[in-house]
């Protein structure tokens, strides 16, 4: 059954918009507002917010835990996504005779829909407010067409993995000139330590560093279910 949800937003210059239809709401609109609520710290907070630099957006983007961050990793790691918003918009609707309210944890912008994402440790999914909650908020976003995803802790080694290639995430970082030259060089199907070493006019750091910069940005790509080592096989990207 579809659910006649409003939503509501911040726009870039503080206005606050409210009460739109969210069937309607055009995704542009909604994916040019300011977090709708900023996060707090005080003193015996149970959770660890901040703010995360991001590639895909150039810009910050804020998290209220360490989940939240996670997620951001990922979401920055992930080629098909073009643009992040914290905190969205609020969503209302009216069920069993109650106004409910629900703020997603980020809107994602791909090539395809957009996918509106809340964010829960895998032990708090079962709890029955938190299960409502989502049902509802699932049911509105799909009634659009768009994607709705809760997301859990992901596999260790893959969040290791992707939080180490973060650190080269910074592209002005990286020298042009190197990043053509592994560009030209037959590195599909090397292993990593070896691959370090394919231009011997180059200190070996730098270009072990722009190595993991290609893996960021994925145009090598690898094996990120294990834990990266001098073993891992590289390959370019189709």
């Amino acid at each position: 059954m579809d659910i006649a949800a409003t939503v509501s937003m911040r726009r870039r210059n503080g206005q606050v918009v409210e009460d739109r239809f969210w069937a309607t709401e055009p995704a542009r609109s909604l994916a040019s507002t300011m977090p709708w609520r900023t996060f707090r710290w005080h003193k015996g907070q149970k959770h660890y917010s901040g703010t995360y630099w991001s590639a895909t957006m150039r810009d910050h983007v804020i998290y209220e835990s360490r989940l939240e961050l996670t997620r951001l990793l990922f979401a920055d790691f992930d080629p098909a996504v073009r643009g992040i918003v914290a905190q969205p918009f609020l969503l209302k609707a009216v069920l069993e005779a109650k106004v409910r309210r629900h703020i997603p944890d980020y809107l994602l912008l791909t090539g395809q829909v957009p996918v509106v994402v809340d964010v829960k440790p895998l032990h708090e999914l079962s709890k029955p407010e938190v299960a409502f909650t989502f049902d509802w908020t699932r049911r509105a976003v799909e009634s659009r067409g768009w994607k709705y995803e809760v997301w859990s802790e992901p596999p260790a080694a893959e969040l290791e993995n992707i939080r180490f290639l973060a650190g080269y995430r910074r592209d002005w970082l990286f020298s042009a000139e190197v990043l053509e030259e592994l560009r030209e060089a037959e590195l599909d199907g090397v292993p990593l330590g070896q691959a370090v070493g394919c231009l011997p006019d180059r200190p070996e750091p730098q270009v072990r560093s722009a190595i993991h910069h290609l893996l960021w940005t994925q145009s090598l790509v690898t094996d990120l279910d294990r834990t990266l080592s001098p073993s891992h096989v590289l390959r370019w990207a189709a």
